[in-house]
């Protein structure tokens, strides 16, 4: 009976890890926002992230006056604030996650108790500035931010978001619309 030993070109102590080395602060904000969030398209509303640290992340949106969004002067309806703040949370879940090595779970907006929007509309062309902080995160997933947004010095929206991450992302979306 013959035996063969099947040895590595190169030995186990000499090879070298593949993972790609962790991103620095700066490196992160220098990523175009389709590498931070996975909304794509029209539905992207956030331009780029400006700053962010553990607890907060200020964004830069701008009103499109020819977007799907717009009425008749160009102007983006008020209510979709609520979703400048859900992608500017999603853009600090996932900076978080990547400033870590890793990725961010797909995660969902639950709701808000209430959203204040001190106009009707943002007017087209606005530079917006979108800034939430981070109040709650649970290990189960959940978690809530004050959310603000800025034309200037204008205080134009705010509310209290609040979010959920599942563990098991798939699973959660056919349990919840299974009957």
């Amino acid at each position: 009976m013959t035996t063969t030993t099947l040895t590595p070109t190169t030995p186990a102590a000499t090879q070298t890890p593949t993972s790609t080395p962790t991103p620095t602060h700066e490196q992160l904000l220098q990523q175009p926002i389709e590498a931070i969030i996975p909304h794509r398209g029209t539905m992207l509303l956030i331009d780029a992230v400006e700053a962010f640290d553990d607890d907060t992340l200020s964004a830069r949106a701008t009103v499109h006056a020819d977007a799907w969004y717009a009425d008749a002067d160009g102007a983006m309806p008020a209510w979709l604030g609520i979703e400048l703040m859900a992608q500017a949370i999603a853009a600090h879940v996932a900076l978080l996650a990547m400033r870590g090595g890793g990725r961010a779970r797909p995660g969902v907006l639950l709701g808000s108790r209430s959203y204040k929007a001190l106009e009707t509309s943002f007017s087209g062309g606005a530079q917006l500035r979108v800034h939430v902080t981070e109040l709650l995160r649970s290990e189960e997933g959940h978690g809530a931010y004050e959310c603000t947004i800025h034309h200037g010095d204008l205080h134009c929206a705010e509310a209290v978001i609040k979010v959920f991450q599942p563990p098991d992302f798939q699973s959660f979306i056919e349990g919840s619309f299974s009957s």
